[in-house]
C-alpha cells in the first residue's frame, strides 16, 4: 500500500518545527511564564507581545542549525519524541528535567519506568511526539541545490540572529529582569535544557576519563572497647525512598501514620535534611565523606564510603536491595536484590511489598560472631505507582488513588495513597524491631532509618521529587529519621537516650551528619571520623 506523502522544501522544516515547539511543546513554560506575568502586571505590552517571537526566532536559530539533509529527518523525529515525554512530565508534575533529572532516567530500571505508564500519558506521547513524527516521516524534504540550501539556511540563521538582537535591544531591562527573578525558567525551555543535560552526562559517564579510584580510611579499625563486648552489635539500617516528614504522625501529622512503631517508642529526628531531592544523589551522597555543599558525584563513585571503611575494619555487611540500585554504594559487599516470585505471597506479579525482604532475616542473624549491618534499601513510597506499595489489607486511607496518573486523581485520594506507603513503611520498621528485640539475649540491637529524599504531592502544581535543590519546595528535602536500641545497644555504646530523644527534637541534622554517626556508632576508629558530625556523639 503506498501511504501519501507530503512535500515541503527542507529549508521550511526549521521554521515550521519552531512554531510547533512555541505553540505546542512548550505548554509548560508557557503556563509559567503567564503565572509570572499575571502576578507582576508590571511590565509592557511590546513586551509581552515580544516573547514569542523571540522564542520562535530562537528555535528557529536552533533547528537551522541542525537541519542538515543526511540526518534532518531521523534527528528532528527522535527530538519530537523524546521532547514530547519532557513536555508531559513538566506540564503534569511540575518536574525540570536538567542534569540530576536525565542522571535519574539513566540509572532508572523497566520497572521503575514502567510505572509512569498511563493511558494518559501514552496519549499525550502520540498526539504530542507520536504525531508529527509520523508527518515527518512520510514527508518528502525537498532539497534544490547544495548553493540554494546554503543560501536559505543563511538567510534563515541571519534573520534569526537579527530578530533576537532587535528584542533585546528594545526589551533587554524586561528580560535580564524576569530572568534574574524567575531562575528556573532556563530550565523550562524545551528542548535546549535536557539535551544539554544529556550530551552532559553521556560525556560525563561514558565518555570523559574516570577519575582514579581512592581508598579512604585505610587505618580502620573497632575501637577496644568494641572488641570486648560481650556481645557482638547488630544494627538494621532502613534506607527509605520518596517519604517526607510531614506526613509522620510522630512530626505532628493528624493521621496516625506511625501506628505500628509507636508501641516501641523510637526516637524521632524531626528536622532533618536530605542531600539531594532524587536517590541518584541523596543516596552516594549521604554514604560519603561530603557535605552537600561540596558534594561530586564522579568523587563519590571512584572511592570508598562509610560502608567500606566499616567492613575494613571488620564489620560484616549485607545489602538487600529493593528500590532499582544501590547507586554504587554496595559495590563491594555482599549485595542481594530482591527477585519476585510467583510462590511469594508478598509478590504481586513484578511488584513485591518491602516486607518480603524480611524472609531471609533469621538466615542472615544466625550465629553471628562479629558486628554487623543489615541494610535495606526499601521502595518505601516510590511513585506515582504509590498505591503498588503496599497490600490489601494495609489500605487504611480512603479513596485512594489506585493509578499512576495521579494528577488526574483528587489531591485527598493522591494523599491518601501515599499515606498509605508511610503507614506500611512503618509496618516494616515494626517488624524488623519484633525480630530484632528476639535476638537481645545475643546481639547488642538496633534500628536506624532515614529517607533518601520528600515528595511533593501537588502543592504548587508540583508532583513527585527531582527538582533541583536550590528551587525544590520543602517537601521535597525535609525527610524522617528514625532510631530505636535496644537498652543492651545503648548501655554498651554509651548512650543517653534520653539525651538523644531530646537532640532529636531541637537540633538539625541532614545527611551530612550520617557517615560520621555510622562510624561512631559501630565504634569504627579511624582518621576520617569527625566527632562534630557524629549525631550521637554529644549524647555519649
Amino acid at each position: 500500500m503506498n501511504l501519501p506523502r507530503l512535500n515541503m522544501s527542507i529549508n521550511k522544516l526549521p521554521f515550521v518545527l519552531a512554531v510547533y515547539y512555541l505553540l505546542v511543546i512548550n505548554l509548560p513554560i508557557s503556563r509559567e511564564l503567564f503565572n509570572i506575568l499575571s502576578a507582576s502586571q508590571a511590565e509592557s505590552i511590546g513586551f509581552i507581545i515580544s516573547i514569542p517571537f523571540f522564542f520562535l526566532a530562537a528555535f528557529n536559530f536552533i533547528f537551522q542549525v541542525f537541519n542538515w539533509p543526511i540526518f534532518a529527518k531521523a534527528f528532528f523525529i527522535l527530538l519530537l519524541l523524546t521532547s514530547s515525554l519532557v513536555s508531559y512530565s513538566m506540564f503534569n508534575y511540575g518536574i525540570f528535567v536538567d542534569y540530576g533529572m536525565i542522571e535519574n532516567v539513566f540509572e532508572t530500571n523497566s520497572g521503575e519506568a514502567a510505572s509512569y505508564l498511563s493511558s494518559y500519558s501514552i496519549l499525550w506521547f502520540v498526539l504530542m511526539g507520536g504525531v508529527p513524527s509520523l508527518l515527518l516521516l512520510f514527508t518528502n524534504l525537498e532539497r534544490e541545490s547544495w548553493k540554494d540550501f546554503a543560501i536559505w539556511k543563511s538567510i534563515g540563521l541571519l534573520s534569526s540572529l537579527i530578530l533576537i538582537a532587535i528584542i533585546a535591544g528594545l526589551f533587554y531591562k524586561d528580560y535580564a529582569s524576569i530572568g534574574r527573578n524567575n531562575s528556573h525558567l532556563k530550565k523550562m525551555i524545551i528542548p535546549t535544557e535536557y539535551v544539554a543535560s544529556t550530551a552532559k552526562y553521556i560525556n560525563n559517564t561514558y565518555i570523559k576519563e574516570p577519575i582514579p579510584y581512592q581508598e579512604i580510611g585505610l587505618d580502620a579499625q573497632l575501637k577496644p572497647e568494641a572488641k570486648q563486648a560481650e556481645k557482638p552489635t547488630l544494627l538494621v539500617f532502613v534506607l527509605g525512598e520518596t517519604a517526607r516528614v510531614y506526613n509522620y504522625q510522630y512530626y505532628g501529622y493528624e493521621k496516625e501514620t506511625n501506628a505500628h512503631t509507636k508501641p516501641y517508642n523510637p526516637i524521632f529526628f524531626s528536622d532533618v535534611q536530605s542531600c539531594g531531592t532524587a536517590t541518584a544523589v541523596s543516596v552516594p551522597c549521604m554514604f560519603s565523606n561530603m557535605n552537600r555543599s561540596n558534594y561530586d558525584r564522579d568523587k563519590a563513585y571512584n572511592q570508598d564510603n562509610v560502608v567500606d571503611i566499616m567492613n575494613r575494619a571488620g564489620i560484616h555487611s549485607i545489602w538487600r536491595e529493593h528500590d532499582g540500585g544501590d547507586k554504587a554504594v554496595a559495590h563491594r559487599i555482599k549485595e542481594m536484590t530482591l527477585v519476585a516470585k510467583d510462590s511469594d505471597p508478598l509478590c504481586n506479579k513484578d511488584v513485591c511489598y518491602d516486607t518480603a525482604m524480611l524472609e531471609n532475616f533469621e538466615q542472615d542473624t544466625q550465629d553471628l560472631t562479629e558486628n554487623n549491618i543489615l541494610f535495606y534499601h526499601i521502595s518505601g513510597s516510590h511513585g506515582p505507582t504509590y498505591y503498588e506499595r503496599y497490600p490489601e489489607e494495609h489500605r487504611k486511607f480512603m479513596p485512594d488513588c489506585p493509578r499512576s496518573d495521579i494528577e488526574n486523581c483528587t489531591k485527598e485520594q493522591v494523599v491518601n495513597t501515599y499515606d498509605n506507603t508511610i503507614l506500611y513503611t512503618d509496618f516494616f520498621l515494626s517488624q524488623a524491631i519484633q525480630k530484632l528485640e528476639k535476638l537481645t539475649d545475643k546481639y547488642n540491637v538496633a534500628l536506624m532509618y532515614i529517607s533518601d529524599h520528600g515528595e511533593s504531592l501537588g502543592e504548587n502544581g508540583i508532583y513527585l521529587h527531582g527538582m533541583p535543590y536550590s528551587l525544590a519546595p520543602k517537601e521535597q528535602t525535609h525527610v524522617p529519621m528514625i532510631m530505636w536500641m535496644s537498652d543492651g545497644f545503648a548501655e554498651q555504646k554509651g548512650i543517653n537516650q534520653t539525651c538523644l530523644r531530646k537532640a532529636g527534637k531541637e537540633q538539625s541534622f541532614s545527611q551530612d551528619n550520617l557517615f560520621d554517626s555510622l562510624l561512631g556508632l559501630m565504634d569504627v576508629q579511624t582518621k576520617e571520623y569527625r566527632e562534630n558530625q557524629d549525631i550521637f556523639a554529644s549524647c555519649r
